[in-house]
Parts: structure tokens; C-alpha cells; sequence
């Protein structure tokens, strides 16, 4: 069994910062692929960013050039650095793994992330 725990979620106000940390256990198995995705009231979840195993990185277009995603194999630890924050970014966002050959998914609890304007 795979288990996620996030955290650094928060309050900013616009333009801040925050950085969300992800860290999973259990049975990983590589290749997969690490990713944060985010839910706003009233919305679907959608993905913000994915890293591979092998860091290959991808962006959702509303995030590009303000967040990072990052990971540390070794730590099997996935991070999300958040920049020039937007009220629009406010959302619970959720850590999610993906085991590539066993195509088995797993999620994360979910951290707050709120920007004041």
C-alpha cells in the first residue's frame, strides 16, 4: 500500500509564495509519475504539474513561469514551489502518484492553499 502526506499549504496574499511538499511510502515502484493537482469550490480537479521518475516535468498553461515542480527520488518526496500567487490559485490541492507499469494511482489528503487579494 502507498500512502501520501502533503503539507505547506496556507494563506498568502497575492503575489506571495508557498511551497507544498509531498512525501510518499509504502511499495513505490518505478517508473511513475508524481503530480499535484487542485480543486477549486465549484470546479473539477485539475492538474497543475506532473514530474516523472525520470524528470520529465510538465505545466498546466495557468501555471507556467510562476510554479516548479520538483522531486527527490531518494526521499521519494515530490515539491511544488509557488510563485506570484493569484486569487485564482486559491484551491485545495491534492498530491497524486502514479505507479507507470501497474497503471495504480493513488492520492494524497489534500492541503489548503488560499491567496488573498
Amino acid at each position: 500500500q502507498v500512502q501520501l502526506v502533503e503539507s505547506g499549504g496556507g494563506l498568502v496574499q497575492a503575489g506571495g509564495s508557498l511551497r507544498l511538499s509531498c512525501a510518499a511510502s509504502g511499495s513505490i515502484f518505478r517508473p511513475n509519475t508524481m503530480g499535484w493537482y487542485r480543486q477549486a469550490p465549484g470546479k473539477q480537479r485539475e492538474l497543475v504539474a506532473a514530474i516523472t521518475s525520470g524528470a520529465i516535468s510538465s505545466y498546466a498553461d495557468s501555471v507556467k513561469g510562476r510554479f516548479t515542480i520538483s522531486r527527490d527520488n531518494a526521499k521519494n518526496t515530490v515539491y511544488l514551489q509557488m510563485n506570484s500567487l493569484k486569487p485564482e490559485d486559491t484551491a485545495v490541492y491534492y498530491c497524486s502518484l502514479t505507479l507507470t507499469l501497474r497503471n495504480d494511482n493513488y492520492w494524497g489528503q489534500g492541503t489548503q492553499v488560499t491567496v488573498s487579494s
